[in-house]
């Protein structure tokens, strides 16, 4: 409860301010950084955190928590002092430390490093994103799990973002979405200060935000003064009421309380300077030197008896849903503490497996991941399928799916024409915790994707990315859409498994080991053209497959490695019956995921792809990688240049990716290995 008598009124003028010092003496410290935002948006995160927010500091990961994203991320020392004061395990020695090596305060903020951070911000536009993506996660959560009389999943998910995010396209796509699912429990703060890195933004920004916003279906809070705090605290009172999501716009001036500095550019981006320092302590009457926080204001701020309580009441709830509902406690608890398939889906998955291998029937491997979820998705409730407008031609959904259109729910999303907003909305879900999602789209638009990608390869999220048509295998829609460079260029992404299967097992494992992995995204490469069973009859290989690359043909004597994966597969091994025929051995070794395989031991890659033998990969896509594994003496058969509108048989032969050009290229390895032994055979 907030009130406005003057104790109170000044108490929360001196907590306000606490935040604003912190943020000047981290930044002064770390000569780096940017104190502007945190100055200005002090007064709105007092009356946020300290009256509205529910949340714990001794449990940051509560799931009946409100989450809080700082989508302009660079404004980090505002949370980072909004997490200490409030009782995280933040001390003040790490806000000391700001951007300092190994400390737990970065230049912005990183999910699972520091106590309390929800999500990795810092590219703009992606957090207000996310957030769309946790509001989605609560509201298809509580649909499922609230029951009469016990009602467990309630919670909002509020956002601080600034002009910055607003230029981003990405806000257009994600906060469209948000107000066509009604996303009620997100509220935004739009801190309109006037002022980005280049200075006054009327010359490069001019949008009617708040009409653009009422368009998109969001409740609208006009021309709330960002400083005037019971003015917020009426804002945020409304804000709760809304059937729809809420967008408050705040005025407010960059760098409040800087006498020389507020109002500019100058104070985005750059330490104050001590100078200007000292005159900031005494325009705000702050008497106590850097980090320095009196008594009475760590008390006021601390969160651990209010979230202790709020933590506890719902505690007691929780007992009661339980004793009612425990098969439905016991799934909602699984699903958020545990990272493990349940029984049922691993059963369902070894089954799809094994019948997929018998079956050696040749399908394109985008159908054969649609088969997959057909087998798996009953049995895997969390599951959130979704497709950018592509379901028909990405297979993303299943038999007995429920649609997500317009304010309903359901488990696959049509996401429509938003790829960049797909990927950071599945991000946001899969930061929520209780939902594992997927999207889809063609791989030459994972470009639009590559930055929320990226980010879920940095937050090690478990999210999968399903992109298909994945080479020039998809024919006469031409280079615009034949991805060329897509799959090495992702290959670059730390932490992103890039899976490129040769037949429908090696894509039924592709999907258990995208499933089973927690600790990072996936993406899955599917060819819309049919591909042959790859194996020989009664070749156990599932995990094999697991282990992102094995051999598959290995005749006696081999002579020779040839490398493959995906289509290019059916090329190597149609190769290595020309070179038999020629009196050449080949070993064929299949490659569905070269970062898995990069994370086996020595022994194994090396077992698998030995040096003693002349290798040449080949793969439909850019070949630069390829040479780390055929050495320099080796040969790639690749594509180095953008394809052309034409069906895909004339394409591959086209640019010589055929057993025959294969045959020819290793035959000249194999030459010119044995050239050097027999100029020195007496």
């Amino acid at each position: 409860m907030t009130t406005s008598s003057p104790d109170a009124a000044a108490l929360r003028t001196l907590c306000a301010n606490a935040l604003r010092v912190l943020a000047i003496d981290a930044v002064q410290a770390a000569n780096s950084g940017h104190p502007g935002m945190p100055m200005g948006m002090a007064d709105i995160a007092e009356a946020l955190w300290r009256h509205h927010l529910k949340h714990d500091p001794a449990d940051p990961q509560w799931l009946d928590r409100d989450r809080f994203v700082l989508s302009n991320g660079h404004g980090s020392m505002l949370l980072y002092a909004l997490l200490h004061l409030s009782g995280y395990a933040l001390p003040m020695g790490e806000l000391k430390r700001f951007r300092q090596l190994h400390s737990l305060t970065p230049g912005h903020p990183e999910h699972g490093l520091t106590p309390g951070v929800e999500t990795t911000t810092g590219p703009l536009g992606q957090g207000i994103s996310n957030a769309v993506g946790m509001a989605l996660a609560e509201k298809l959560l509580a649909a499922e799990f609230n029951k009469p009389g016990h009602t467990v999943i309630d919670h909002r998910t509020w956002v601080f973002l600034g002009d910055g995010c607003l230029m981003e396209g990405i806000s257009h796509e994600a906060c469209s979405l948000a107000g066509t699912w009604r996303l009620n429990k997100l509220v935004a703060f739009y801190d309109d200060n006037g002022i980005s890195i280049d200075g006054d933004v009327k010359g490069w920004f001019r949008d009617d935000t708040p009409a653009r916003f009422e368009a998109y279906g969001w409740t609208v809070i006009r021309n709330v003064d960002g400083h005037d705090r019971l003015a917020l605290d009426a804002a945020i009172e409304a804000a709760k009421s809304s059937s729809q999501p809420v967008l408050i716009c705040c005025r407010t001036q960059i760098g409040h309380g800087s006498p020389n500095r507020a109002g500019t550019a100058k104070a985005h981006g750059e330490a104050l300077g001590a100078e200007e320092i000292k005159l900031t302590r005494e325009r705000l009457g702050w008497r106590w030197p850097a980090f320095e926080i009196p008594q009475d204001v760590r008390e006021a701020w601390s969160a651990r008896e209010r979230g202790a309580q709020v933590r506890g009441d719902w505690q007691r709830r929780f007992g009661a849903y339980a004793e009612a509902h425990p098969d439905r406690a016991h799934e909602l608890l699984r699903r958020h503490t545990s990272t493990a398939l349940p029984a049922a889906a691993e059963q369902a998955l070894a089954k799809a497996i094994a019948e997929t291998e018998a079956k050696r029937a040749t399908v394109a491997t985008r159908k054969a991941s649609q088969e997959l979820l057909n087998a798996v998705a009953p049995a895997l409730p969390e599951l959130l399928g979704g497709s950018a407008d592509l379901t028909g031609s990405n297979l993303t959904d299943w038999k007995g799916h429920k649609p997500l259109l317009g304010e309903g729910t359901g488990n696959h999303v049509h996401y429509g024409v938003r790829e960049f907003g797909m990927a950071a909305i599945m991000n946001g879900v899969a930061l929520h915790g209780g939902l594992r999602p997927y999207g889809g789209t063609f791989l030459t638009f994972s470009d639009y994707s590559r930055n929320a990608l990226r980010m879920s390869a940095l937050m090690k999220l478990p999210v999968v990315h399903v992109f298909t048509h994945d080479s020039i295998g998809l024919g006469e829609d031409g280079p615009t859409h034949q991805p060329v460079e897509h799959v090495s260029s992702l290959r670059l992404v730390p932490g992103l498994d890039v899976w490129r299967p040769a037949d429908a097992t090696e894509t039924a494992v592709a999907w258990r080991q995208s499933l089973r992995r927690a600790d990072g995204p996936s993406v899955l490469a599917l060819s819309r053209q049919g591909l042959p069973h790859a194996a020989e009859a009664g070749q156990e290989r599932s995990e094999a497959i697991a282990r992102g690359a094995y051999v598959l043909r290995q005749p006696e004597g081999e002579q020779l490695v040839l490398i493959a994966t995906g289509s290019e597969v059916q090329v190597a091994l149609a190769a290595a019956a020309l070179l038999a025929g020629e009196g050449i051995a080949a070993r064929v070794v299949s490659v569905p995921c070269l970062d898995v395989f990069e994370r086996q031991d020595e022994s194994y890659r090396a077992e698998v792809i030995p040096r003693r033998l002349p290798r040449l990969a080949v793969e439909a896509g850019s070949s630069g990688l390829w040479w780390k594994y055929v050495g320099e003496n080796g040969d790639v058969v690749g594509l180095d240049r953008f394809g052309e509108s034409a069906p895909a048989g004339d394409l591959f032969r086209l640019f010589g990716i055929t057993a025959e050009m294969v045959a020819v290229r290793a035959t000249r390895l194999v030459g010119a290995a044995r050239a050097p032994r027999e100029a020195v055979t007496p």
